[in-house]
């Protein structure tokens, strides 16, 4: 993968892709240290203080740090992260959006779409947040002109920092709205393994037990980032055979000469992404609206929302919640892939172009094998995606460390970056495609 990465920068087009990111995240970066004009940028970090679990603490990894510290690109790309989750919801369960999806000029449509929705939630958490927290100390002054003009600016980053997500996407690596996010996770990295060195090894009683607390630590992030890229890179060939046609002139839906390359992580880290949004949801509107519960049921029903308390020595019923979240995850990724790939197209392809599965006849019966195939493939995938993420919040969870990076995050900034390289890669075989046939 280094050497894709440093081969691709003696490309000049992807070169320029490359440098147009990484000036498109130092922009976001540079917002993230703005403060929204008439607020108190300490309030949000005592705040946070009082609070229990881990709701808040992986929404603002989510924004690289920004929402403490209550920056104009406090709600980051989670507006536009949410309008998605809704409108492919939609997309599946009414059947004008599913047929929309289906083309090119529908797709467009879904997607400006997802961009108002996106504006539409970032106007209401700002205004939330601006009435909510402004009688408390959020606003220096609690009037109507300061509650607007913090609302606007809150909306107005969420709306810049969707467009720069896009502006990646079309001229820079593509997958804008994730690279800006792992971008942002990938902030808070330095200062906690800061609070790791002295949560565990500058607190140890020895020379040996800080060793060791620095090889586990270690060995979980690299377990974790290894086992994140075994499965990224998961692939099951279906072989495919062309009537009367040498395989080297024919291609396949997917590109291939002779295959059909099915990943066993098929939807990614969607699933991942959908699955911890959901759960942490209630607890950040209950926060946002100081209606937290701190006792009784509901106060319970929040502890198994939040993975801070799984895995816990002294509570270990909260544990059960990771049940929720396997469900979860593994909903997501039937419902992801349902909708990023479709068994129809790539059989009528195969069928158009004279191609066949060895033992399967074209049309219908090729979808449904196709479909058979997707269903273990997917929860085979699923599964993977919980065990790699499971493991640092386990530990997390008997060790009492508290990052933001773990678990769910780290395998967003692997899968991502792997995404990123692969897609480099892809620009790397078009451009040697093109001028092989310009010559």
């Amino acid at each position: 993968m280094l050497k894709s990465v440093i081969n691709a920068f003696k490309i000049k087009d992807i070169r320029k892709r490359l440098f147009y990111t990484f000036f498109c995240l130092v922009i976001v970066r540079l917002g993230c240290q703005v403060p929204v004009p008439g607020t108190n940028r300490n309030y949000f970090a005592d705040w946070f203080a009082s609070q229990q679990g881990d709701a808040f603490s992986f929404f603002d990894a989510f924004t690289g740090g920004s929402f403490t510290s209550m920056s104009l690109f406090a709600l980051g790309i989670t507006p536009y992260i949410m309008a998605s989750i809704i409108i492919q919801m939609l997309t599946l369960s009414i059947p004008a959006l599913e047929e929309m999806s289906r083309e090119e000029d529908g797709r467009t449509k879904l997607n400006e779409i997802t961009r108002y929705a996106a504006v539409g939630l970032a106007l209401v958490e700002g205004i939330g947040m601006a009435v909510g927290f402004g009688k408390d100390g959020l606003l220096a002054k609690y009037d109507a002109l300061n509650i607007i003009s913090v609302s606007v600016a809150l909306t107005a980053g969420a709306a810049f920092v969707m467009w720069l997500g896009e502006q990646i996407t079309q001229k820079g690596i593509g997958n804008g709205s994730s690279i800006i996010l792992v971008f942002n996770i990938a902030a808070r990295i330095p200062s906690d393994m800061v609070g790791l060195y002295e949560r565990f090894v500058k607190t140890a009683d020895n020379v040996g037990r800080a060793i060791l607390a620095a090889v586990i630590i270690v060995g979980v992030i690299l377990i974790t980032i290894v086992l994140t890229i075994i499965l990224n890179d998961g692939i099951r060939k279906i072989p495919v055979h062309y009537n009367g046609r040498s395989n080297q002139s024919r291609i396949s839906a997917t590109g291939n000469t002779n295959s059909i390359p099915l990943k066993v992580n098929t939807s990614g880290v969607m699933p991942v992404i959908f699955a911890s949004s959901i759960m942490e949801f209630p607890v950040v509107i209950a926060g946002l609206i100081q209606k937290t519960p701190t006792e009784g049921i509901m106060s319970k029903i929040f502890k198994f929302l939040q993975s801070s308390y799984w895995f816990n020595k002294d509570e270990p019923v909260y544990t059960l919640g990771v049940l929720i979240y396997i469900a979860l995850v593994i909903f997501f990724a039937y419902f992801y892939t349902a909708i990023t790939f479709n068994p129809v197209l790539i059989s009528d392809s195969l069928k158009k172009h004279g191609g066949f599965i060895p033992g399967v006849r074209p049309g219908r019966p090729t979808t449904e094998y196709l479909n058979n195939i997707l269903k273990y493939i997917i929860f085979i995938g699923a599964v993977g995606l919980f065990i790699v993420m499971v493991i640092p919040i386990a530990f997390n969870g008997m060790f009492g460390a508290r990052v933001t990076f773990a678990g769910t995050s780290l395998i967003i900034i692997v899968s991502v970056v792997i995404e990123a390289i692969h897609q480099v890669e892809t620009m790397m075989v078009e451009r040697n495609y093109k001028g092989f046939l310009n010559s």
